[in-house]
């Protein structure tokens, strides 16, 4: 357990520091937390606040802020729920849309870069595993 708490650690400052320069790449004043979002977005749009609060295990006024943020940014856009006329889906802006993919295409060619010399049996293995110990830490963390 130390030594999964130890690479753990690591991998969780090492992600932190590539949100931040990952979201300054999307736009130089976005918070780095907001890259997440717009992962989720491109996933899944549209998405209520608060299915997205969820998401991410955040409260209904952080997930706002971070949204409003983004609002103000140009990357997202809300519109009525048609399902619900009290909430709103947020969807990428076709800027938004633009900038993100543009960032991940290169994140994407970094990893392949770094990890080219692994076998493609041990990145499914990695992506496997990373997923379940997404899923399986939702409620801890």
């Amino acid at each position: 357990m130390d030594a999964l708490e130890r690479e753990l650690t690591v991998l969780f400052r090492r992600a932190r520091a590539a949100s931040g320069e990952l979201a300054r790449a999307v736009h130089p004043e976005l918070e780095p937390a907001a890259y997440g979002l717009l992962v989720r977005l491109q996933e899944a749009e549209p998405e209520r606040a608060t299915d997205l609060a969820s998401y991410f295990g955040v409260g209904k006024a952080t997930m706002s802020r971070q949204l409003r943020a983004l609002e103000v940014l140009g990357l997202v856009t809300r519109e009525p729920d048609p399902a619900d006329g009290r909430a709103f889906l947020i969807r990428l802006t076709p800027d938004g849309r633009a900038r993100f993919n543009h960032v991940r295409h290169a994140r994407r060619a970094a990893y392949l870069r770094q990890l080219s010399s692994w076998p493609r049996p041990d990145l499914a293995d990695l992506a496997r595993l990373l997923h379940n110990l997404n899923e399986s830490t939702a409620e801890v963390l």
